[in-house]
């Protein structure tokens, strides 16, 4: 049995994090948070991830959270996966600022429309975030577009880690208002993605269940 337990909830960005374990052939055991429950918020989840979110890794060295150092630690654990250009600092760099970018901005952005109270206890403030997301969040996928998305894959011939979470965030522009016909180079991406079995196996998974909604 795996000494490694990966922590999620369905439909949130812990997607990403998943689909990564499933390419690498990662030797791990899934749990699920379910958020409809307040799982996050219990004391026995809490103990893993005192931040009360997901995604969580838990490894026979300690417990890991945030979705791009997961990734990359998968990566690492599992270098002849070829997710992350290791042999190349530039390359490297590269993906983590991608993944920082969508993890510190565009995932930010969205979380106004659906996590509003986490900046304000006013209704009328938590009303009012949601009307921009639509805007942020084009103009967030305008810059993907445009300077980011090398394609086919986001840093060019090579699929990386980038991939899973573009694919992961992307699902979520529907229901933030944006169409993602307006970006042409996401929705191949996208399609490209959804193709693959290891992508397939870790959406049908996650649609399964409860869905919180990133």
């Amino acid at each position: 049995m795996s000494t490694t337990t990966f922590y999620w909830a369905s439909n949130s960005c812990a997607i990403a994090t998943h689909m990564v374990l499933e390419y690498a052939g990662a030797d791990y055991q899934s749990q699920r948070i379910d958020f409809a429950q307040g799982e996050q918020k219990s004391p026995e989840y809490l103990r893993i991830n005192p931040k009360g979110r997901v995604p969580a890794l838990a490894t026979p060295r300690g417990i890991l959270t945030e979705t791009p150092a997961l990734m990359l630690f998968v990566c690492q654990q599992y270098p002849k996966a070829n997710l992350a250009p290791l042999d190349d600092p530039f390359e490297l760099a590269r993906m983590n600022a991608f993944n920082s970018y969508l993890c510190s901005t565009v995932h930010v952005n969205h979380a106004h429309r659906v996590r509003g109270e986490r900046w304000s206890d006013d209704p009328a403030v938590v009303a009012a975030l949601k009307l921009k997301v639509a805007k942020n969040m084009a103009d967030c996928f305008a810059y993907i577009e445009r300077d980011y998305l090398l394609g086919p894959w986001v840093l060019g011939a090579r699929m990386s880690t980038c991939d899973m979470y573009l694919f992961t965030i992307a699902n979520w522009l529907e229901g933030d208002g944006v169409d993602v016909a307006g970006f042409p180079k996401v929705a191949d991406h996208m399609k490209r993605m959804a193709a693959s079995p290891a992508v397939a196996k870790v959406v049908a998974l996650h649609a399964s269940t409860v869905l919180p909604a990133g």
